[in-house]
């Protein structure tokens, strides 16, 4: 893939498939116990548009494969903050379902566009210590690390927050930060919805 696509587009039943689990996950939640969802968005890139056309989800692998824990312990947890000591917080794609996933989507003729994740309205729910942090649809600096390393041209952000109405959503999408500029801002894609 050359050209970085411009717009997102995601077709309701892919989104709905996500955001059931996300729903889910986000009310059995509690303060010790973040919510996790994450998915992966297959689909094609054609003249600027990745149409996103199925979402994959993965087993995290966070807490238990070696590699995840020391990079978490080493890298992820003294520059992004002590909350990422709890396992639950960040994800890590089993190594054996991208794999499969892989495969799936090269023998669908499609490919890995990036991913999809849960953010919660955390400065509600989460520990008191944790409150002061707005959480939304916007990448956290932790999402700007791990778009800037895998590079996937789209990467969504669900957030779930809950007021006097119910549980509402936000849906956003962003691309990886230019190469080399991991502070810098990920761009933010047009995104659309296909009605067919």
């Amino acid at each position: 893939m050359t050209i970085a696509p411009h717009t997102a587009l995601i077709g309701f039943d892919a989104l709905k498939s996500f955001i059931s689990v996300a729903r889910d996950e986000y009310e059995a939640c509690t303060p010790e116990e973040p919510p996790s969802c994450f998915a992966l968005l297959l689909g094609t890139v054609v003249d600027g548009v990745a149409a996103v056309t199925a979402v994959q989800f993965a087993t995290n692998v966070r807490a238990t494969d070696p590699t995840a824990v020391e990079e978490f312990a080493r890298s992820i947890a003294p520059c992004f903050g002590g909350a990422y000591r709890n396992p639950r917080r960040g994800f890590w794609c089993s190594s054996r379902d991208l794999l499969r996933i892989h495969r799936e989507a090269d023998r669908d003729g499609v490919e890995i566009l990036g991913s999809i994740h849960l953010h919660p309205d955390w400065h509600r729910i989460g520990p008191p210590e944790e409150r002061g942090l707005r959480i939304s649809e916007q990448p956290t600096p932790m999402d700007r690390y791990m778009s800037a390393n895998t590079r996937y041209p789209v990467n969504m952000i669900c957030y779930l927050e809950s007021g006097p109405q119910g549980v509402s959503a936000a849906l956003a999408a962003w691309g990886p930060p230019p190469e080399g500029e991991t502070a810098a801002p990920c761009p933010r894609l047009d995104l659309r919805f296909a009605t067919s």
